[in-house]
């Protein structure tokens, strides 16, 4: 079967506090995990929280890659989402993983748009 997207949930645990609070760092991290996975950015917005915390977007052509972080628990939550065949979601991970320095990390795949015979199965 055929889809037309790839989502990868991504659940980063023991990340470096200091890196999961610092609103410049997130932002670069987005922007080289979006050109590591080759897709086309359109813009990037970040928010810093008080006390603690960043949360950011990057919007693509392709969909888009964001975090909501959690400094106190060393905790990040991830989408990592593109769409077409010239983009690998996959090829983030390293940039997000050298930067967020997690000690574990869950994957979570999901197909979206599925087809079925490049059809798209309405029920």
């Amino acid at each position: 079967m055929k889809h037309l997207g790839k989502h990868l949930i991504l659940e980063l645990w023991g990340c470096d506090p200091k890196a999961l609070d610092d609103q410049e760092g997130i932002e670069k991290m987005l922007v080289d995990s979006v050109n590591a996975c080759g897709a086309t950015l359109i813009c990037v917005k970040t928010h810093k929280f008080s006390p603690q915390g960043v949360t950011g977007v990057a919007v693509l052509a392709e969909s888009h890659i964001a975090i909501h972080s959690y400094p106190e628990f060393g905790y990040a939550a991830m989408d990592v989402f593109t769409c077409g065949e010239h983009t690998d979601p996959y090829k983030a991970i390293d940039v997000i993983k050298d930067f967020l320095k997690p000690e574990s990390i869950q994957i979570i795949d999901i197909k979206r748009g599925i087809m079925e015979n490049g059809i798209f199965e309405i029920k």
